[in-house]
C-alpha cells in the first residue's frame, strides 16, 4: 500500500487482467461445453434419421449452429422447388459455410484478449520493476546510504509488480492454447454436422428425382 503511484496503478491493471482471464475462462467453459453438447446431439440425430425433415424435427428449436446448419439447408430446399439439383446443393454448401464461419467466430470472442493479456501482461509487470528500482536509487541517493531499510521498499515493491505480471499472463497463456484446441475441435465437429446435412440433402434429391422419374415413366 505504500508502493509508488506508478507501481500502484501497474499492479492494480494486472491485477484487473488477472480478474478478466478467469472470467473469460468461465464464460467460454460454459458455452463451449454447451456448444459441443449440441453439436454432438445433432450428429446423433443427423447418423440415426432418414432424411432431413426428420432431423430437423427430432431437435429442439433452440439447438445451437448444428440446428441452423439443418434448417438452412430445409430452407433452401423448399425455396429452390423444381429448380436443379445441382444449384441447390451449391447454395446449401455456401449457407453451411457461412453458419459454420459465424460460429466460429462467435466462439472466437474474447480468446483474442486472452492472447493479448499473455503477452503484454510480463512486460507491464517489468515496467513496475523498473520503476520501483530507480525509486530504490532515489531513495539511496537522497539518504547517501545504502542501508537496507532505505532500498528495502522500493525493491519489494518491484519484485511485487514483476509477481503479479506473471500471475497474470501465464494462466491467460494456458487457457489461450487450451480455448484454441477445444475452438477447433468445435469447429471440426461442426464441419462433420454440416457434412451429415449435406449427405442427407444429396440423398433426398436423388430420392425426389427417383420419384419424379418413375412418375413421369408410369405416366407414359
Amino acid at each position: 500500500m505504500a508502493a509508488d503511484i506508478v507501481v500502484k496503478v501497474v499492479m492494480s491493471g494486472l491485477a484487473l487482467a488477472s480478474v478478466i482471464t478467469w472470467t473469460i475462462w468461465l464464460v467460454k467453459v460454459l458455452e463451449l461445453t454447451t456448444a459441443n453438447r449440441q453439436v454432438r446431439r445433432a450428429l446423433h440425430t443427423l447418423r440415426e434419421s432418414s432424411n432431413l425433415l426428420g432431423s430437423a424435427r427430432a431437435l429442439p428449436p433452440r439447438g445451437g449452429a448444428s440446428a441452423r446448419l439443418i434448417q438452412s439447408a430445409l430452407g433452401e430446399l423448399e425455396a429452390s422447388r423444381a429448380l436443379p439439383a445441382e444449384g441447390i446443393k451449391e447454395r446449401v454448401a455456401i449457407s453451411l459455410n457461412r453458419i459454420e464461419a459465424a460460429a466460429g467466430r462467435r466462439m472466437s470472442l474474447g480468446t483474442g484478449l486472452l492472447a493479448t493479456i499473455g503477452s503484454t501482461a510480463p512486460f507491464i509487470g517489468l515496467f513496475g520493476t523498473v520503476w520501483g528500482i530507480m525509486n530504490s536509487f532515489i531513495g539511496i541517493s537522497k539518504a547517501q546510504t545504502t542501508n537496507l531499510a532505505v532500498v528495502a521498499p522500493g525493491i519489494a515493491e518491484a519484485l511485487l509488480a514483476t509477481a503479479i505480471g506473471l500471475v497474470a499472463a501465464i494462466p491467460a497463456v494456458i487457457i489461450y492454447n487450451v480455448f484454441a484446441r477445444a475452438i477447433s475441435n468445435y469447429k471440426a465437429s461442426l464441419s462433420d454436422a454440416s457434412a451429415e446435412v449435406m449427405r442427407h440433402l444429396s440423398r433426398d434429391l436423388d430420392r425426389e428425382a427417383s420419384g419424379a422419374n418413375r412418375l413421369r415413366a408410369a405416366a407414359e
